[in-house]
């Protein structure tokens, strides 16, 4: 009877760790985008630092709070190259990149911070044709500002500071820094995530260890 009890509260546990609902963090932060040929805005896979656009190609950037790839805000503007950069001629060994900058709003500005009075900067970036994206951002809007682990913390001098700081549920920044996610989140598809099946595999192990000792006492 005592190791079924046990059975049976190792199953309850297990089952609550799995139907607890993951709790996702909301950062403020610079949101990278890309469009390759006239494509609508495309959450991007790598940093502007190592993304190297080809000639006719796009790239947004939003400043935001939000849980993730799932909900972040893509640029307000699309990615519309022949209107950004239709009267610049490409020239040998250059490419053009449009470059959108979406400031946000007041809503998703750092305490103690204003967005820039226009909220939009668009530009044709003209640059040699193996630079990378970061390079097409500086083009267009400088000063840029990048933390100590390469991640984007500013454009054109906004915010002044903080890198991708969690947001409270009030909407303010909380105390600890922790870098901005740049991938979907663990658990879109529904199921538990990895950490809870860990959890759950180790609360097994030690429902499976108290059995153990409960049969040797008979």
């Amino acid at each position: 009877m005592r190791a079924a009890g046990v059975t049976a509260g190792v199953l309850l546990t297990l089952t609550g760790v799995a139907a607890a609902p993951a709790q996702a963090a909301a950062y403020r932060y610079w949101s990278f985008w890309e469009s390759d040929g006239g494509k609508p805005w495309a959450y991007a896979t790598q940093g502007p630092a190592t993304a190297r656009p080809a000639d006719g190609d796009a790239l947004g950037f939003r400043f935001a709070i939000s849980n993730g790839t799932g909900d972040t805000s893509q640029p307000s503007v699309a990615p519309d190259f022949r209107g950004i950069c239709g009267g610049v001629e490409k020239k040998d060994g250059t490419k053009r990149i449009a470059v959108v900058v979406d400031f946000g709003g007041p809503v998703d500005a750092p305490p103690g911070e204003t967005p820039p009075e226009k909220l939009i900067k668009v530009g044709c970036a003209e640059v040699r044709e193996d630079a990378t994206g970061a390079e097409a951002l500086a083009a267009v809007a400088k000063p840029l500002r990048y933390d100590s682990a390469a991640m984007l913390c500013g454009i054109a001098g906004y915010p002044a500071r903080g890198c991708g700081e969690p947001v409270a549920a009030g909407g303010d920044a909380g105390g600890k820094k922790t870098p901005a996610p740049t991938a979907a989140r663990e658990s879109d598809g529904g199921g538990p995530s990895v950490g809870v099946l860990a959890g759950g595999a180790a609360v097994l192990a030690l429902g499976g260890a108290a059995i153990w000792k409960a049969r040797r006492r008979r």
